[in-house]
């Protein structure tokens, strides 16, 4: 389904203790203070990188001898509420500049160098939304075009027009559930509608050896 879709919906991949555990983790970063984008850093981030790969249903998902090289906090709630816009993910961190024509749209982002790679590099990522809380209809959640993956990186026009025919499906999580997706998968998400709280921990995992001389900022 993964290869098909782009995605895949997993229930119950963590405890009711690990998700209070990990928010509390996560919520001692004061949203920032450590880095949204940075919170591989944090022990328990690490152990459920750990806890990932070696989750029944999660790690066959995963490249082969995959390595956790980010992981992101999505905090949305009222008081914290924002949309995103129809996009692929394409850039990754890694340790430093390569010289290769390949690697394009470098950039820096709370101190840690980013690169859009070739497709292929893309193409071998997978990413796991681990739901700290609830996430229904009025959480904002997040939305995918189906199969839009296959389809390499897409301009913006290609990516309207490709959810435009294909559709796309809103990923409803329970308090501990998973998506896995490839980053190359158009998703987006609307603003929340309630009070609740939505914290996800977007986690994304790679193969250890990178091509054309990059090196992973951070390997778990």
């Amino acid at each position: 389904m993964l290869e098909d879709l782009g995605f895949v919906e997993i229930a119950a991949v963590l405890m009711a203790d690990q998700c209070a555990d990990l928010a509390i983790a996560v919520d001692s970063t004061d949203g920032g203070r450590v880095g949204s984008r940075n919170l591989l850093d944090l022990k328990g981030c690490q152990e459920l990188a750990v806890a990932l790969k070696s989750h029944a249903e999660v790690g066959p998902l995963l490249p082969p001898s995959a390595v956790a090289v980010q992981c992101t906090l999505f905090d949305k709630s009222a008081d914290k509420n924002w949309l995103v816009a129809l996009h692929q993910d394409v850039s990754i961190p890694v340790l430093e500049r390569v010289p290769d024509p390949g690697c394009t749209g470098w950039s820096e982002k709370e101190g840690v160098t980013f690169v859009q790679p070739p497709v292929p590099v893309l193409e071998s990522l997978v990413a796991v939304r681990a739901h700290l809380d609830d996430c229904g209809p009025e959480s904002g959640p997040l939305r995918v075009v189906p199969g839009s993956h296959r389809h390499g990186r897409l301009s913006a026009d290609a990516a309207r027009a490709l959810r435009e025919h294909q559709g796309e499906v809103e990923c409803i999580a329970s308090r501990g559930g998973a998506i896995a997706m490839r980053p190359l998968l158009l998703h987006s998400s609307s603003r929340a509608r309630g009070r609740s709280r939505r914290r996800v921990l977007h986690v994304l995992f790679g193969p250890p050896d990178l091509p054309c001389g990059l090196r992973w900022h951070r390997a778990v």
